[in-house]
Parts: structure tokens; C-alpha cells; sequence
């Protein structure tokens, strides 16, 4: 059986892999009370999801990481810009939010991939946590994110 990778980046003072942070205060994809976990299909871009919050703010601190691993059995659904004409760069986030609540209260599949805003040729995706299939998603140790401090220079 195959799998499908996918990396997530979280302050270490917080659960890494609950849903919580996205429930309180909302997403990009989700409206607060719906409680999904964000994460990227590549280490790279979740480095850049952190970075671009982070601005010129320093090298972030307590910051760790968990390779998820989504088993091919699970269904999953994808919003892809060049098929659908979606660009998700020029989208108002409440746009977002209705189409990622949709897709969360129908349960349809475990996770969404959606085009990455500060790198459109890459992708994140959107896990349910209340979908039947959650529990089956397996989530390595968290380790300690060492970043390279040229980043911040």
C-alpha cells in the first residue's frame, strides 16, 4: 500500500496534530469552529507557510515538525486551479473559507489539497479531523526544526 507524504510545521507549545489552533481562530480554508490541520505536500513548502507569517519578525522559535502519512484507501478531493480556473492568489479568504466549510461539513473525503498561496505551484492540504477516516492517518515524533539562519538575514 502506498502512501501519500505530507509535512506540517507547528509551534511546539501547542498540539501539533489536533485541529484546535484552525477550530479557534479559522483559516484560510476553514471558518473558526471547524477543526481541520493544515499541512504541505512538501517539507519546503511548509517552511515557506511558517516563513511567510514569520516576516521579518526573526528566526522563529519552538517550531517543530511531523511527516504525516495518509494511506492510499483514504479518500481525498482537490481543488486543482488549472482545471477549475480557481485563483486562489486573487480569492477574498471568506471565498475560501465557504468552499473549505463546504467540503468539512459534507465528510465526503478525509483531506483537501489546495493550491499554496505563497507558492501556487505547490500545494497544502486540509485534514479533517472529524471525518471516519482520521483515525487511520499515521503522524511521526515530532523533531525540532533547525533553521538556516541566511533566511533571516
Amino acid at each position: 500500500m502506498t502512501t501519500l507524504i505530507v509535512y506540517r510545521i507547528s509551534d511546539s507549545r501547542y498540539p501539533i496534530f489536533d485541529g484546535t489552533g484552525a477550530m479557534i481562530n479559522g483559516g484560510r480554508w476553514n471558518s473558526p469552529g471547524n477543526a481541520v490541520i493544515y499541512a504541505s505536500l512538501s517539507f519546503s513548502c511548509a517552511l515557506l507557510e511558517i516563513l511567510v507569517r514569520v516576516g521579518r519578525g526573526g528566526i522563529p522559535k519552538n517550531q517543530k515538525y511531523v511527516k504525516i502519512e495518509i494511506p492510499n484507501t483514504i479518500k481525498g478531493e482537490k481543488i486543482d486551479s488549472y482545471k477549475s480556473g480557481i485563483e486562489v492568489r486573487k480569492m477574498d479568504i471568506l471565498d475560501c473559507r465557504t468552499l473549505g466549510d463546504i467540503w468539512y461539513s459534507k465528510r465526503k473525503s478525509a483531506y483537501l489539497i489546495v493550491p499554496s498561496v505563497v507558492a501556487p505551484e505547490d500545494s497544502n492540504i486540509i485534514i479533517n479531523t472529524q471525518h471516519p477516516d482520521f483515525h487511520k492517518i499515521k503522524v511521526s515524533t515530532p523533531l525540532m526544526i533547525e533553521w538556516d539562519e541566511r533566511l533571516f538575514r
